[in-house]
C-alpha cells in the first residue's frame, strides 16, 4: 500500500543509509520490522512497517542533526504516519514535528490544516500545515504529490541549514510527549505481548527521553 511513499522518500533523499535492524517480528499473522537509517543532515531516520493480510501501517520519524540557526535553535523532525487498517479504513498523517515545546511552527507555501485534529494538538509539536487525511485504499495514491511537496520542502529545510551537532537531550521533550500520546503500544500489545510493544515505544520509538 505504502510502496510509493518510500519510493519517494528514498528518491528525495537517496543517501539515507541503513545502519540495522532493531527488530524483525511475526506472530499471530502479524509481522513487523524496525530499522535505522542517517545520513549527513539526519541523526536517525527510525522506520517501521506493520502489515498483515488485512492491515498496513507504515510509521517514520526522521531526526534531524542539531544544532541550527534557524527554527527556534533546532530543525523540525519530519513525521509520518500512513495507517491502511483495511480498504475502506485509510489515514494518512505526515507532518513537520518540532522539538521545542509550543513552538507554533508553520512553513510558508504548504497548506495550513483547519479540520480535526483529535489527539493531533496544534502548536505542540505538531505545525499549521500538519496534513491529515482519510480515504479508502485505492485513494492512497491521490495524496501522493503533497506528500512529495512536503518532502521536497523538508529537504530544502536541511539543506539550508546543514546541522551538524548530535545533541539527542534536544529530542526529550519531544519523546515524552510522543510517546504518551502514540496508541501504538497499546495496538501492537495485543498482537506482539505487553513486554515486546512497550520495548518497542521505549527502547526504539521514543528512546531520547
Amino acid at each position: 500500500m505504502w510502496d510509493k511513499y518510500k519510493e519517494a522518500l528514498w528518491k528525495t533523499l537517496p543517501d539515507l543509509e541503513y545502519q540495522h535492524t532493531w527488530a524483525d517480528w511475526e506472530e499471530k499473522s502479524t509481522n513487523l520490522t524496525a530499522k535505522i537509517y542517517t545520513n549527513d543532515y539526519i541523526l536517525k531516520s527510525r522506520e517501521v512497517d506493520i502489515w498483515d493480510k488485512k492491515s498496513s501501517i507504515y510509521n517514520n520519524i526522521l531526526y534531524p542533526k542539531t544544532g541550527a540557526n534557524g527554527w527556534a535553535g533546532n530543525l523540525p523532525c519530519f513525521g509520518m504516519d500512513l495507517m491502511g487498517f483495511n480498504e475502506k479504513r485509510v489515514i494518512i498523517v505526515f507532518d513537520f514535528q518540532h522539538p521545542v515545546e509550543h513552538y507554533l511552527m508553520s512553513v510558508p507555501g504548504l497548506p495550513v490544516y483547519e479540520g480535526d485534529y483529535r489527539f493531533f494538538e496544534k502548536g505542540n509539536h505538531f505545525s499549521e500545515n500538519i496534513y491529515i487525511a482519510k480515504c479508502t485504499a485505492d485513494e492512497v495514491n491521490d495524496h501522493l504529490p503533497m506528500f512529495q511537496k512536503y518532502l521536497d520542502e523538508y529537504k530544502k529545510l536541511l539543506e539550508w541549514e546543514t546541522p551538524d551537532g548530535e545533541d539527542t537531550t534536544v529530542y526529550k521533550d519531544f519523546d515524552t510527549y510522543m510517546t504518551e500520546l502514540d496508541p501504538v503500544a497499546g495496538y501492537l500489545k495485543g498482537k506482539f505481548g505487553k513486554d515486546k510493544s512497550e520495548s518497542l515505544v521505549n527502547d526504539f520509538l521514543f528512546c531520547y527521553k
